[in-house]
């Protein structure tokens, strides 16, 4: 009688991962004591500050430079009457204790429902890339392009994997490129898995990129500059410190990465993923095959020309602040409907294999709308306010450098409760930024302490992209976890030497 085999542990979906955290963020909201802030927020109409207190009740005050100093908020009136300023501001200490708001069943079986709703935006401009990425796969564009890029390639895959990541860190560290990377994906993997990488590679190249950069940013209007502005101070302030460690921490990241790679090149089985390694080539490379590549004629190259001219436009638009997923999506559509007419396909062809495309990402928008329930759950719950109270409670009066590394991490704890990089910066940065003046250091120590807390998280938070990007690769997240968590150590050392340093510069 034959044995039978013993059957291995699977390691959950991303979706089960998201509702283990769901369910964990739900009874914080019994555990942690509920409380909040009093808020500021400058309305622009009647020229005046609106106060809105714990109890929800709404007071004016005027709009003048001794109304912040007796709330004790030390910024200049400037940073709201330019505009700088736009979101509501905690005003430091106003925190009070309010009724508990526990999250139960209902509020937890309906939190995705509303996640859905709340990302619809970002649901919509994936599914247009699904179906654009399918349109053009059905030309053959891509596996032409792979094979001329491999050809040119032989024997240097590496330096495409440098090109990648260090421009979409340059992307990452100017404007916060990070949902837009999604697209980066269907396109590369291929060329990536062509190259004798396997996907997790792919992986590093892209979401590392952006998280080195959006972590070590350096003029991100949507984090260093708003959490400068909100600590009363210019964002210039700690660029040049800024800027060096963001060139030393990509480094080491591409070391990192290039180590991985190379003992991936030699023997595949040295990859994390070497079991799935099939079932992703089949997905990837299904079409294609190195001996028999579809020429990369003309027709071909214009359609790779028009999809590819429409990041740099995108770049553009979403950098000034002027469009954001609404009109990114718009954007695809339009290239959606030029490279339908030059592809040569029929109208029903065109729209069917555009509509397979999306179908093909359904999974991956559904896990964007639940990793945001998370958040609504523990918003609802009211606790971030009383976390952030207790955090800035740790810091005070520590010796400058035990400051900053703490600080580092209570961002980096405060990032997984509030992800939103702008949100976090306005909350925070009002209650933290002032504790710097206490142990006499500068203030931009605690907006970098900030940054690299909140971007260090975001390499593994299950609220953030990473589980999104995993489902769109077929990489499982305890994979992405062994491959990531050594050189998570190695940049939260870095980091916190570097702010170490910061302190005494």
């Amino acid at each position: 009688m034959k044995k039978q085999k013993k059957k291995q542990i699977q390691f959950p979906t991303a979706f089960t991962v998201l509702f283990i955290v769901l369910i964990l963020a739900a009874i914080l909201t019994y555990i942690v004591p509920a409380g909040l802030y009093s808020r500021l927020e400058y309305n622009v109409e009647e020229n005046v500050f609106k106060v809105e207190d714990h109890k929800g009740e709404i007071s004016t005050l005027p709009a003048t430079q001794e109304t912040l100093d007796r709330l004790n908020i030390k910024m200049n009136i400037d940073k709201f009457l330019s505009g700088s300023i736009k979101k509501p501001i905690a005003i430091p200490g106003t925190y009070e204790r309010i009724e508990q708001s526990p999250q139960g069943i209902l509020p937890i079986i309906m939190s995705p429902i509303q996640g859905v709703m709340d990302t619809v935006d970002i649901m919509v401009f994936v599914l247009i890339l699904g179906g654009i990425i399918g349109l053009i796969n059905k030309t053959g564009t891509f596996d032409a392009g792979i094979a001329a890029l491999s050809r040119k390639t032989k024997g240097k895959e590496f330096l495409l994997v440098i090109f990648v990541s260090a421009l979409i860190a340059v992307g990452g560290t100017t404007f916060g490129l990070a949902e837009e990377t999604i697209a980066l994906y269907p396109i590369l993997m291929p060329i990536f898995i062509a190259s004798g990488y396997d996907a997790i590679v792919c992986i590093a190249a892209i979401y590392m990129g952006s998280s080195i950069g959006t972590m070590f940013s350096t003029v991100n209007p949507f984090s260093v500059v708003i959490a400068s502005d909100a600590a009363g101070i210019s964002f210039s302030e700690g660029l040049t410190f800024r800027i060096i460690s963001l060139v030393l921490a990509m480094i080491i990241t591409l070391i990192y990465i290039y180590r991985y790679a190379n003992k991936v090149k030699k023997d595949p089985k040295n990859s994390l993923i070497y079991d799935d390694m099939e079932k992703i080539e089949e997905k990837f490379l299904e079409d294609y095959d190195p001996e028999n590549v579809v020429p990369f004629n003309w027709r071909r190259i214009l359609i790779l020309i028009v999809f590819l001219a429409a990041f740099p436009v995108m770049v553009w638009g979403v950098s000034t602040g002027v469009w954001w997923f609404p009109e990114m999506s718009g954007l695809f559509l339009a290239v959606t409907f030029i490279i339908a007419f030059l592809s040569g396909l029929s109208e029903k062809e065109a729209v069917n294999t555009f509509l397979d495309g999306a179908a093909d990402l359904i999974g991956v928008v559904l896990i964007i709308g639940v990793a945001r329930a998370i958040n609504i759950v523990m918003d609802n719950g009211m606790i971030s306010d009383t976390l952030l109270h207790y955090t800035s409670s740790i810091i005070e009066n520590m010796n400058r450098g035990l400051f900053a590394a703490v600080q580092m991490i209570l961002f980096s704890f405060l990032g997984f409760f509030i992800p939103s990089s702008s949100g976090l910066a306005t909350l925070s940065m009002p209650i933290m930024a002032p504790l710097a003046d206490t142990v006499g250091i500068s203030r931009a120590v605690v907006v970098t302490a900030y940054n690299w807390g909140q971007g260090w998280m975001a390499f593994i938070t299950p609220t953030g992209l990473i589980l999104a990007t995993l489902e769109m690769v077929d990489v499982t997240y305890n994979k992405w976890l062994k491959f990531i968590l050594p050189l998570m150590g190695i940049i939260g050392v870095f980091s916190i030497l570097m702010l170490a340093l910061q302190t005494i510069l």
